[in-house]
């Protein structure tokens, strides 16, 4: 059964969506078998695209939105959300809250 997913998410890493972040949220991604898409300020990339998730360019505090489709989308998502929520396990921005949801 295929299926559809999303959800919205503030960056919290002081550094924001920058090589190591971008190159975490693609190989976790990549695990999943769902098509994985990342939005910023209504630019759509593939998020097991390296290039595309840099793209982005999503600073500190920038509003991402993750869809997924596909079988195993809802974990991609939820999964993704989390990556995203924990700072990449960086530095936090300042002026980020513990539960920072876009």
């Amino acid at each position: 059964m295929t299926t559809r997913h999303e959800a919205a998410v503030r960056i919290r890493n002081r550094l924001g969506l920058h090589a190591r972040p971008a190159a975490e949220f693609v190989k976790l991604a990549s695990r999943f078998r769902a098509e994985v898409w990342v939005e910023k300020d209504e630019l759509e990339v593939n998020g097991k695209s390296i290039m595309g998730v840099m793209m982005l360019a999503a600073e500190a505090g920038a509003s991402i939105r993750i869809r997924a489709t596909g079988s195993d989308a809802e974990n991609a998502v939820d999964s993704l959300t989390e990556l995203v929520l924990s700072g990449f396990s960086e530095e936090l921005a300042p002026d980020m809250d513990a539960d920072g949801p876009a």
